[in-house]
């Protein structure tokens, strides 16, 4: 499994018009190897700003490289190619994570 995430530093006030922004339908979520994206907001009170975590989870790696290679990816790069970010983003940071163990909690979803 292949979890990304994107670290997002906003100017307070404007974590929601984020979390919206991962929240609509796109090209990725019909995507073979996409397990989930969850969209979470720090909760710690900071003066000026919010931070808004996206994990995306893959299955493999070859998952996610199929989507960085797929026209639908490489589109949506070309087409925000040359606007500026948006003005209440001060930051953005992707990390990559290869997942090599999972322990399940009590919840349905997670038991085998």
């Amino acid at each position: 499994m292949l979890v990304q995430t994107r670290t997002i530093l906003v100017k307070k006030g404007n974590a929601d018009k984020v979390v919206e922004r991962f929240s609509k339908e796109g090209p990725i979520d019909g995507m073979p190897g996409l397990l989930d994206i969850t969209v979470m907001v720090n909760k710690a009170k900071k003066e000026d700003t919010e931070e808004v975590v996206a994990m995306i989870r893959w299955e493999s790696v070859d998952a996610w490289k199929n989507w960085e290679k797929s026209d639908a990816h490489i589109q949506g790069h070309r087409e925000s190619r040359g606007q500026p970010k948006p003005e209440f983003v001060i930051s953005s940071n992707v990390t990559m994570y290869e997942v090599k163990t999972v322990k399940g909690g009590t919840s349905a979803a997670y038991r085998s």
